[in-house]
């Protein structure tokens, strides 16, 4: 079994609602949620918008491989009504977004069949506060596999908000 991390974003419908059905998808078709952060309001990022995000961490256990968690976040992405990904930097309102953040210590850079990239870590987790403060509730001891600091040391990198 690997732990996978993921970080999850909504910020149009009803969010606390979009967040539950998406970890209960990611249960039902990556593996088991074995820890869940705190639900955090959170401004858009990358972008200018009306709507305030909600944000939060999980820890899966699974046995997919990196490729087919990602084509599975892809998968209920879609499923939950996210018709677009974010391209090129050019971020837009979602109902869901899955990020797959760690898998074990991977170090990773790969495309699906589909076209899709991975890369693991995720490139720029540490630089968002949005995802760092949620994965360093539920693992604050688990260390960035290139950056090799715990999430606790990354998440003291951010300035008081």
């Amino acid at each position: 079994m690997a732990k996978v991390y993921v970080g999850l974003g909504t910020n149009l419908g009803d969010k606390e609602q979009n967040l539950k059905v998406a970890v209960q998808k990611i249960e039902e078709q990556i593996g088991k949620v074995v820890s869940l952060s705190a639900f955090y309001i959170t401004a858009p990022w990358g972008f200018t918008s009306e709507n305030s995000f909600l944000n939060a961490a999980a820890c899966v256990e699974t046995e997919l491989s990196p490729l087919d968690v990602l084509q599975k976040t892809q998968s209920i992405e879609r499923e939950l009504g996210r018709t677009k990904k974010s391209v090129n930097g050019a971020y837009s309102d979602r109902l869901i977004d899955i990020d797959l953040l760690l898998y074990e210590d991977l170090i990773l850079s790969a495309v699906t069949p589909s076209g899709a990239e991975l890369n693991l870590p995720h490139p720029l987790m540490a630089e968002r506060d949005f995802v760092m403060k949620p994965l360093a509730e539920i693992a604050p001891e688990l260390v960035h596999p290139v950056l090799g600091k715990t999430m606790r040391e990354l998440i003291s990198s951010f300035s008081p908000q």
